[in-house]
């Protein structure tokens, strides 16, 4: 390809580049880290002349980032990582504090084995683990499904941002938005904790977004049984592309009571999210090679383009100890949300001059979900074997409310490199539903019954997991929607029933543990990620023939090592996924098929903890062969999957300078490998790299401990394509001033 600058582009680094790293942003920006170092130093002063050093030594401790080897597995309940047969970790408030992540993405981006990308078309986050997608509504709460905000999520409101890296269907169940076979996000709520919290920060992103957070906990009762905790943060303005805005407002309430053998929880939020003049993801039409990346802060979006997100959603709890070692549970969740906006499309032509062009589209959406489950937990023993027995029962109800209008379809022209603000559209080149007031499209009801045992031998040395899980896919549609994708009638009776789909599949698990010493654990497991069967489209020659729900089916073997301060892991992993597609026929008819196939294989190697006193490190790669096999007529056997890394690694490190007390450097480098556009490997994205800066320091002010942290993301300001799942292109972030401060009393 030509340099950038022959083709009429943006500028360069260099040269005409040192203008705009002196615009009023950068010098806002640099405004705010001077301001936060300038209180650093005086603060410094302060603290020593105050005596305060055991309060700084304990704030620091306090405010260290950390991953934690345990987390929820769903049916399973909280387990700790070196006792079960998968890769589970959790990542705790005080990292989400000390990194200020506006996404959720930028809380699991700390993952090796995790990157990030954009939903298609809007302001959803979608997430790659082990090569395959995990779409947001398929992130559970407390170990439910279809609660949790689909598009975006504040990651302020929750305690614990815990991954289980694999697949999960007999754990949590079949996820409602049919992704989550490469791993599953489970977030925790906050609850008041034995020593009170009361914390106030105030943040700042560059561009010009501004906002801050509250976190009061509290716990009542001679005994402490009757928990408080309220939470709630906001944040608004314009973020390091330009004229993108973001807007979050987050409110939380946690209420817990325990008592004897009786545990109550409830756990109530609101999220509102705006996101503004966007820049979009690419889509490539008719291109050979893939285009240069522009400058990293360019937004070719249009200033119409708006997402307005507002959930209201909760989950209440109840656990009780009908014996010493057995426990009745239960849990119910809802979930209203709305979505409003206009959503755009960029497509580029040509990938030297960047032209493109422009769609539109309107896509309100109204949700109304609910979830529940319950079962019973026990331990006992028989004979020389101890078991852990699991039985329960799910529900998952979704009522999906839309309507979409689009604009032409020939789009407006544009440029990557040079933008043009184009006028928004009429959208009425097809429509369907009441964009005014969406009605119900689908219902989609799922419910399962499961049953395991884990058994232990050797005095637990050995423990065998076995278990099944039997679930039942309804979905119900109206007005001509289509329960596998399809869209409203432009005019229909609302209410009508036009489609339905009610399958089951049973998808069991099998897993292995091995603990020679307390240090080490073995494990193996087989288990299955469920999918809603596809429909065979019109004009084969099975037209309307529905297919039964499908498995992913995932084998893996790994290893843990745990000392006293950090914990190391390696696993190996193989997931088949079936695909779909069509096959011609002698007589030239074409019948659709799901026997296609997508195989996964890979090794994670992760090491998290604090090897030596004030140097802790979240660190490990992730090495990925992605393949496509048996595909149609066997032109892409072989070849990459679309948008699956190579390769990806992170280095997070914090080192406490015992030279300074209270000051801590952070920082962070991420490496991706290339990844493919399309099916038959012809548009690659390079490798790419980038590297983070930070540092906080904790000082007291009148015995009161106030940390202030300043970072930097992509400090080489590198411009990049960061993800090509899907087919499309999303840009990594440019360079990013964070600066905060928080005050706890």
């Amino acid at each position: 390809m030509r340099d950038p600058a022959s083709c009429g582009r943006g500028p360069t680094k260099g040269g005409p580049q040192l203008k705009k790293s002196l615009s009023s942003r950068t010098l806002a920006s640099t405004a705010a880290l001077a301001i936060a170092m300038t209180a650093t130093l005086s603060g410094t002063a302060h603290a020593q002349a105050a005596g305060a050093e055991d309060i700084v030594v304990t704030t620091q401790r306090n405010n260290e980032t950390q991953v934690l080897g345990s987390g929820s597995l769903g049916a399973l309940g909280v387990q700790d990582a070196m006792d079960t047969p998968f890769a589970v970790k959790s990542y705790s408030e005080a990292l989400i504090l000390n990194q200020q992540p506006y996404t959720l993405g930028q809380v699991l981006e700390n993952d090796p084995s995790v990157r990030s990308s954009l939903g298609y078309g809007n302001a959803s986050e979608t997430f790659v683990i082990r090569g395959f997608p995990l779409y947001g509504e398929d992130i559970a709460i407390d170990g439910l499904f279809g609660i949790t905000p689909r598009q975006l999520v504040s990651p302020e409101l929750y305690d614990q941002v815990q991954i289980l890296n694999g697949a999960s269907s007999f754990l949590f169940g079949a996820a409602p938005g049919g992704s989550a076979l490469g791993g599953t996000v489970n977030l925790m709520p906050k609850r008041a904790k034995a020593v009170p919290t009361t914390r106030v920060t105030a943040n700042y992103l560059s561009g010009s977004n501004f906002g801050g957070s509250f976190d009061v906990g509290r716990r009542f009762g001679s005994d402490g049984a009757l928990g408080v905790r309220v939470n709630g943060a906001g944040r608004w303005g314009d973020v390091a592309i330009n004229d993108e805005y973001r807007g979050n407002t987050v409110l939380g309430l946690g209420l817990d009571y325990t008592t004897g053998a009786l545990r109550l929880s409830l756990d109530l939020a609101y999220q509102r999210v705006k996101v503004s003049h966007m820049r979009p993801m690419v889509q490539l039409v008719g291109v050979t090679e893939v285009p240069d990346a522009p400058d990293s802060d360019l937004n070719y979006g249009q200033a119409w383009n708006y997402t307005t997100l507002r959930d209201i959603y909760g989950i209440a709890k109840i656990e009780y100890d009908v014996a010493e070692d057995f426990t009745l549970y239960a849990s119910a969740g809802a979930r209203d949300s709305a979505e409003r906006g206009k959503y755009q499309g960029f497509n580029v032509t040509d990938a030297e001059t960047g032209d493109a062009y422009v769609t539109g589209s309107q896509i309100p959406r109204n949700d109304n979900n609910e979830a529940a489950q319950a079962g019973l937990r026990g331990k006992f023993v028989t004979g020389p074997l101890t078991h852990q027995l699991n039985l329960g029962a799910s529900h998952l109800r979704q009522v999906n409310r839309n309507a979409y209008g689009f604009g032409s379809f020939a789009g407006a022209p544009s440029n990557l490199y040079d933008p043009v603000q184009v006028p928004d559209f009429a959208y009425d080149a097809f429509t369907g539903g009441d964009i005014e007031d969406p009605f119900a499209m689908s219902k989609i009801r799922q419910s399962s019954l499961f049953a395991s045992d884990q058994i232990g031998l050797f005095d637990d040395k050995v423990q065998l997991i076995a278990g099944l899980r039997h679930q039942n896919i309804e979905i119900r549609s109206f007005c001509g929607g289509s329960v596998f994708g399809g869209f409203p009638l432009d005019s229909c009776t609302p209410g009508e029933q036009t489609d339905k789909y009610d399958e089951s599949a049973t998808t069991p698990v099998f897993g292995l543990v091995l603990r020679p010493n307390e240090h080490v654990s073995v494990y193996a497991n087989r288990i299955e990620a469920l999918l809603q069967g596809p429909q065979a489209p019109s004009g084969t020659i099975n037209s309307g023939e529905i297919f039964a729900p499908f498995a992913a089916v995932q084998y893996e073997i790994g290893g843990k090592l745990q000392y006293e301060n950090w914990m190391a892991s390696i696993a190996f992993y193989q997931t088949d996924r079936p695909q779909s597609f069509t096959i011609t026929q002698d007589d030239g008819s074409t019948l659709f098929t799901l026997d296609g196939k997508q195989r996964n294989k890979g090794m994670e190697v992760t090491f998290n903890g604090e090897p030596v006193d004030g140097l802790r490190l979240i660190a490990g790669f992730a090495v990925s062969d992605a393949k496509q096999k048996r595909t149609q007529g066997g032109i892409y056997d072989g070849l990459r999957a679309i948008g699956v890394p190579t390769y990806t690694a992170n280095a997070n490190v914090e080192w406490d300078l015992a030279f300074v007390p209270g000051m801590t450097l952070t920082g962070r480098v991420m490496q991706t490998g290339k990844q493919y556009v399309d099916q038959a490997n012809d548009l690659k994205v390079k490798d790419w790299t980038r590297f983070d800066l930070g540092a906080r320091y904790v000082m007291a002010v009148n015995e009161t401990p106030v940390t202030l942290r300043a970072g930097i993301d992509n400090v080489a300001d590198k411009r990049y394509w960061s993800s090509a799942l899907g087919g499309y292109l999303v840009q990594g972030l440019p360079r990013t001033f964070k600066a905060s401060v928080t005050v706890e009393y």
